[in-house]
């Protein structure tokens, strides 16, 4: 019943928008995706790297762009809507500023599909060396979590995962575009280190964010909320392995 009762609600709203009414999409969108990162490297080993410089430039801008629309949409809409950032359930209803808020959600769903062309692009320029697990693991969970973020709470306590990431992607994206520039700009980008804190930082309030409401009285479903603080301790132990490998044990060999 209470599956039955999720479905009704969200029909009306999200149903009908690209990619969320059956998983079956995404999950093809995923197998595609992992037969790219067994398939790729086999067709490009005894090829040259593919010179993508201008298509990264205006990828990682374009996405700044999206970034900073989505994070303008997250913002403004849960100010007008007096959203609470310690309890906020979801409003199913189709009132303009609930569907704003769900179409928002949507978008930041589908960014994180558009997101695995980063993996696309490691592969046609041989950078084998940045198919990590980590990676993968990332870019490939992103769109099944969101795609059950935007079919059964799209907006409520959402809206604070999207709001915090969109703001780490517009940093994130303006640091690889100015890479992709080219090699003298690396002297502007000394920051990457802080990065990696900053995307470090973002799972912390996750996770407290997410422990506190499953502790707390909040008509927002706990299972969602379990789901995100247990995604959020794999993802804090990884980027933790990640930066210690590239900066703390770099600085010791050193």
């Amino acid at each position: 019943l209470f599956f039955l009762w999720y479905c009704v609600l969200t029909y009306k709203r999200t149903d009908p928008w690209l990619l969320v009414y059956s998983p079956v999409p995404v999950g093809l969108i995923f197998l595609v995706y992992l037969c790219g990162i067994w398939i790729g490297p086999r067709l490009m080993k005894h090829r040259e790297p593919v010179d993508l410089r201008l298509v990264l430039i205006v990828y990682n801008f374009a996405m700044v762009g999206l970034s900073a629309y989505m994070f303008y949409e997250f913002l403004l809409t849960s100010w007008l809507s007096n959203y609470s950032l310690l309890c906020q359930p979801v409003d199913y209803s189709t009132s303009p500023l609930a569907v704003r808020m769900a179409n928002v959600c949507w978008w930041f769903f589908f960014s994180k599909v558009i997101e695995l062309s980063d993996t696309l692009f490691f592969i046609l320029r041989k950078k084998n060396n940045q198919l990590t697990f980590l990676h993968v693991y990332h870019h490939g969970t992103m769109i099944f979590n969101w795609w059950a973020g935007i079919k059964y709470v799209a907006g409520g306590q959402s809206f604070f995962i999207g709001l915090v990431n969109t703001f780490v992607h517009i940093v994130m994206y303006s640091y690889y575009g100015l890479a992709a520039i080219g090699p003298h700009m690396q002297t502007y980008l000394w920051w990457k280190r802080y990065l990696t804190s900053l995307q470090l930082l973002q799972f912390l309030l996750f996770l407290l964010h997410t422990g506190y409401n499953l502790f707390t009285d909040c008509d927002f479903p706990d299972s969602m909320n379990m789901v995100v603080f247990g995604y959020c301790v794999t993802l804090i132990i990884l980027f933790s392995n990640f930066y210690f490998q590239s900066y703390l044990s770099k600085k010791k060999k050193t």
